[in-house]
């Protein structure tokens, strides 16, 4: 299959002409992959079961690992889901357009291709131009898992895509960079109490804030059991992990930086080609001579966590292409966006992590 490429000229006011020929593929049951505010997504038509299949095969996705439906507007909401529980109408008003993923009681329009075999369906609204256009001219609810091979760091921006979809599907809409970087927080509303799935850019404190008690499923701070069934993406299996073997270190910055300094030596004297991530305030702890034979990179600013999320992905994609045998990565506090950003590189590092 060969994979068209097509650059929007401005992302913050796309042409429709831009897009109109991205609707029709998706109307059709193709994929196209698209920019959003989180990571690139690769969509299809969320009401066919054949359409969801083919994202499955692209992407190498185990098929009981559910889809996010993504909608353009407030009515597109209505056909999928078989109520709105009052926490889901709250998170809407406050949240909606925006990176939050909600969990409803699905309707019987939703094919179980897409929900990975669930009663419930997964819904967002992107805040991107280029996403919501997009999905109001196809005129479909468009499911859009991450737009990368099953397994790998989610794509943020389009040469990612290109390097794992390149021949996969019809289509990639290159908008540039996204802006978060992790993908959306994901919310149960289907029970008593609100249940957060995965952590995103919308916090937990910010959650609790509106909605007072809201719980943490297990999964978020440790594996699933193996017969377990996941309720959303990025629950069960292997995710957002770089080829390389990568281990989290915790504790105070500078012993973290002294324990990351032992084990790359320790490493090395093996022979293996080794990675150290660090942060802009942590990098003066390692000693020049690791600076210089190692690849160490700086994944942003820990006063400014925001540039941690923005950069993950693409840190972790870049040691991939320089085949490092083994990463060593700092840890960060698990509050506001830290929980996002540990939780995605708990699950990259398989949940191996040495406190110090």
């Amino acid at each position: 299959m060969k994979t068209e490429r097509i650059t929007i000229k401005d992302r913050l006011c796309p042409q429709d002409e831009e897009l109109m020929k991205a609707a029709e593929i998706l109307k059709k049951g193709g994929l196209v992959a698209f920019p959003t505010e989180t990571v690139y997504g690769l969509g299809a038509n969320a009401l066919d079961e054949e359409a969801a299949k083919r994202i499955y095969a692209a992407k190498g996705r185990p098929s009981d690992n559910p889809l996010i439906a993504h909608i353009a507007d407030r009515a597109g909401l209505e056909p999928l889901v078989a109520c709105v529980p009052e926490a889901g109408r709250k998170l809407m008003e406050a949240f909606w357009p925006g990176p939050l993923t909600m969990i409803f009681p699905k309707s019987s329009r939703v094919p179980y291709g897409t929900t990975g075999g669930l009663d419930t369906v997964a819904v967002r609204m992107p805040s991107d131009p280029v996403a919501n256009r997009l999905i109001a001219l196809a005129g479909v609810p468009v499911a859009a898992p991450s737009a990368n091979t099953s397994g790998r760091p989610s794509p943020t921006t389009a040469d990612h895509v290109w390097e794992d979809m390149n021949g996969r599907i019809e289509m990639i809409i290159d908008g540039g960079p996204v802006g978060i970087g992790v993908e959306s927080t994901i919310v149960d509303v289907t029970g008593e109490v609100p249940m957060l799935l995965r952590p995103g850019a919308i916090t937990m404190e910010m959650l609790r804030e509106l909605l007072g008690e809201v719980e943490i499923d297990p999964a978020i701070v440790g594996p699933m059991s193996p017969d377990a069934h996941p309720k959303a993406p990025g629950m069960k299996y292997r995710h957002y992990a770089p080829k390389a073997d990568m281990t989290l270190v915790e504790g105070k910055p500078e012993a973290m930086a002294a324990e990351i300094c032992r084990l790359a030596r320790k490493s090395m004297e093996e022979g293996r080609n080794v990675g150290i991530i660090c942060t802009e305030e942590t990098r003066h702890w390692y000693p020049e001579e690791l600076l210089s034979a190692l690849k160490v990179r700086s994944m942003g600013m820990r006063e400014k966590e925001e540039t941690i999320a923005h950069n993950l992905y693409a840190v972790l994609r870049e040691f991939d292409e320089t085949e490092v045998d083994c990463i060593f990565c700092e840890a960060f506090p698990s509050t506001e966006l830290g929980q996002a950003i540990m939780n995605r590189l708990t699950k990259a590092a398989g949940h191996k992590i040495i406190k110090v």
